[in-house]
């Protein structure tokens, strides 16, 4: 079995920044590519940021580029969300998200399809 806990979720005032964490646990299992996703109530739950494994290779949704940065810690099994200039339509509950390298799910990276495990998702808060 494989978890995905995430930490640093918050309340902020805009402008402030908030780092979320991503740990791996459980079972091994080799990832391909780790993501963060984002989710608002009635609505769809959106990418944010993706790290592949493979070639480090970073991605953004386009509302959070030069704000969010998403890394990795190889040895602690991590995935972080450094997110700063934070505004009101950032609130949200963050999910983590990990694809399989083994994966049978469609390769459509930016879609939560595509994600095998998930976390348990914590909420980010930003007022005005």
């Amino acid at each position: 079995q494989v978890q995905l806990v995430e930490s640093g979720g918050g309340s902020v005032q805009a402008g402030g920044s908030l780092r979320l964490s991503c740990v791996a646990r459980g079972r091994s299992f080799s990832s391909v590519a780790m993501a963060w996703f984002r989710q608002t109530p009635g609505k769809e739950r959106e990418f944010v940021a993706r790290f592949n494994w493979i070639g480090g290779l970073k991605y953004y949704t386009d509302s959070v580029k030069g704000r969010f940065t998403i890394s990795r810690n190889n040895a602690m099994n991590t995935v972080f969300l450094q997110m700063g200039s934070l505004k009101p339509e950032d609130t949200a509950v963050y999910y983590c998200a990990a694809r399989d390298r083994i994966s049978q799910k469609p390769a459509i990276y930016n879609d939560s399809s595509s994600y095998d495990y998930w976390g348990q998702g914590t909420q980010v808060t930003v007022s005005v």
